[in-house]
């Protein structure tokens, strides 16, 4: 090969790299900790929360634009492990095989403890049975239970129809992991298409009983965070054979922290930022005592700050 040749093989090379470039963004590109433009994917169990936390991210760095993808928990893990986005926010830990895989690119994503939340089962008004064992709810779940009236034989309810928010959500994976313990979840139960739609459809069904996010049963009138919201009845849990009052507890903040709520669970960030740009500033905010603040204020538990505990009366 000549020396004229090799120059002009090392152009072609060079131009085909430029066009390359050029042709298809990187998802980095333009970006610092604080600026540039990226989307995140958000298990929608946390919209309420995570728009206020960019409301007031948006306001301290005007030079970021952050637009979140709110989804499923299956479609948020999917997003990050396709380079679509670099953060998440979900119920769970990347799985050591998730992290295998993208150790194997030279990758090296993180899973970072957000807050402490739960899922909340929550009934229509007319029910007047507000307390459940653990164990009649993983019963409800695989189908063993399917009448009220095996709960509670004075309830004249029927059936029990159990919603979720999501077939796909962080609830739904909560529940067969943690509550069912991998046993198969029966045929039966629904799911609507948000925790919104949830809590609509529980308000206007009796014998229905919803599966949310906590964070979602709070009164948005109470700046105290110790009444949930009026249009649903929210039961308290109890982790013993047999639920009495003072075994069993709702999902206020101070049983959440104290894991005394026997549905608790973390809420985590998913990060994949290589180059610890945008991505990596938005999870340092999210775990800053200003990030954290905006999750104590939600209702749920923030992983990093001191929670000041107050005794609660329920009425149930």
């Amino acid at each position: 090969m000549t020396h004229r040749t090799k120059i002009l093989l090392c152009m072609a090379i060079l131009l085909t790299l430029v066009s390359c470039r050029q042709g298809g963004k990187s998802l980095d590109d333009g970006q610092t900790l604080y600026s540039g433009e990226i989307k995140i994917a958000v298990d929608e169990s946390f919209k309420p929360i995570i728009e206020e936390e960019l409301q007031v991210y948006h306001a301290l760095t005007p030079e970021a634009t952050i637009t979140p993808i709110y989804c499923s928990e299956v479609e948020a893990v999917k997003l990050l492990m396709d380079d679509s986005v670099r953060l998440v926010i979900a119920n769970r830990m990347l799985t050591d095989g998730e992290t295998a895989y993208f150790n194997a690119r030279k990758f090296f994503p993180e899973s970072i403890r957000l807050a402490v939340s739960g899922i909340a089962l929550i009934t229509n008004k007319q029910n007047k049975d507000s307390l459940i064992t653990v164990s009649q709810f993983r019963d409800i779940l695989t189908g063993k239970v399917t009448e009220w009236k095996e709960l509670y034989p004075e309830s004249e309810l029927g059936k029990i129809q159990v919603v979720f928010d999501n077939p796909n959500s962080g609830t739904i994976h909560y529940a067969i992991d943690s509550i069912c313990r991998g046993a198969e979840l029966s045929p039966k139960l629904t799911a609507e298409k948000s925790n919104e739609a949830v809590i609509s459809h529980v308000a206007t069904t009796p014998n229905a009983i919803g599966v949310i996010g906590a964070n979602w049963i709070g009164n948005s009138a109470d700046t105290t965070r110790l009444s949930f919201n009026e249009s649903v009845r929210v039961m308290a849990v109890s982790a013993a054979g047999k639920a009495t009052v003072e075994n069993s507890f709702k999902p206020y903040q101070a049983y959440l922290a104290l894991w005394e709520y026997p549905l608790t669970h973390n809420v985590y960030i998913l990060i994949n930022d290589p180059r610890g740009a945008l991505p990596t500033g938005l999870m340092t905010f999210l775990t800053s005592d200003r990030g954290q603040r905006i999750i104590l204020k939600s209702g749920i538990v923030p992983a990093t700050q001191p929670v000041r505990l107050v005794n609660v009366k329920d009425e149930y």
